[in-house]
């Protein structure tokens, strides 16, 4: 697919009942939407004053690496200091966090396709309800490699699952649906071009395995069960660098079916840890992990850097 000049991220929404990321008629029928999970709703927040002016979100897994995302991004945009102490918006539910800087969003998913679904349904209501427009969104987060060095960031162009197909399929009152798992390339390429600019470390572009566990779905030898062998391993991890994928990690796959459902333009930026061919355990220090998850926020940064000082 070629990359078109036109902004992939170009949406116009008005109202809520018209909101073009979200496709459920019984919204428009409803007196109030409760967010259960963000501990907003429609009746007890202005949602529209709290969130009208967001264009990018940034979502994660864990709370903490959100809120060092928003605090870096504060210091970034100039918008105040890295140290400064951002409140989380959901700070009266225990299950995901979220800050706001300025335009930018960024939100723990927890670990997994359930947890991430559950965020990503209520934040595609959140933007409509709040009536943004041409919201762009990024997951950022870690991963295993296949194939490559740790600390290598990896970009998604496609979402995989363990058969290596690009969809992600979802069990429907007994009925599998199948979504495609494609994301924005024109996104992905100029985050390439960020990483040319940074210079500090590789970015490449690949596809991405998703599993819906961290043990035996990802044909690790190290969990409490295991029914197949080393060779059996390797050849499975083989079989899927010979399929492009670059990165194991279990929650694109609905990430990428959501954002095309939705219509935003998004995409997936975890670095890897360690490579899968040479073992299943992280060995790296503390202190060089913690550089690792940086490079995702400084790439993403990086983007969110250009367009907002274009404003």
């Amino acid at each position: 697919m070629a990359c078109s000049n036109k902004d992939p991220c170009k949406k116009e929404t008005t109202c809520p009942e018209k909101c073009d990321y979200v496709s459920n008629p019984y919204l428009a029928t409803m007196k109030e939407d409760i967010l259960y999970h963000f501990d907003l709703g429609t009746k007890t927040h202005d949602l529209h004053a709290m969130f009208g002016d967001v264009k990018f979100v940034c979502v994660g897994g864990s709370a903490w690496r959100m809120k060092a995302f928003a605090q870096y991004i504060n210091e970034l945009l100039g918008l105040g200091c890295s140290k400064d102490d951002i409140p989380n918006i959901c700070a009266h539910t225990d299950r995901f966090s979220m800050y706001k800087v300025g335009p930018v969003l960024a939100i723990s998913h927890g670990m997994g396709i359930p947890s991430i679904s559950i965020m990503l349904h209520e934040l595609i209501k959140l933007l409509c309800h709040a009536r943004c427009t041409g919201v762009v969104v990024f997951r950022i987060g870690t991963s295993g490699g296949i194939g490559v060095q740790p600390g290598t960031v990896v970009v998604t162009k496609v979402s995989v699952d363990a058969c290596f197909k690009p969809h992600f399929e979802q069990n429907v009152m007994g009925m599998i649906v199948a979504y495609p798992t494609v994301l924005n390339e024109c996104l992905a390429q100029e985050l390439l071009k960020c990483s040319k600019e940074l210079n500090q470390f590789e970015t490449i572009l690949g596809c991405t395995l998703c599993t819906s566990d961290f043990y035996e779905g990802q044909a690790r030898l190290d969990g409490a069960f295991c029914n197949y062998t080393a060779e059996d391993k390797m050849m499975y991890l083989q079989s899927a660098y010979e399929a492009g994928v670059r990165n194991i990690e279990m929650e694109s796959s609905v990430f990428a079916a959501m954002c095309n459902r939705s219509g935003l333009a998004g995409t997936v930026v975890c670095v890897t840890l360690l490579d899968r061919l040479q073992g299943d355990q992280i060995s790296s220090s503390h202190e060089v992990l913690g550089e690792y998850q940086e490079r995702p926020q400084k790439l993403v940064g990086c983007y969110i850097k250009k367009i907002f000082c274009k404003k």
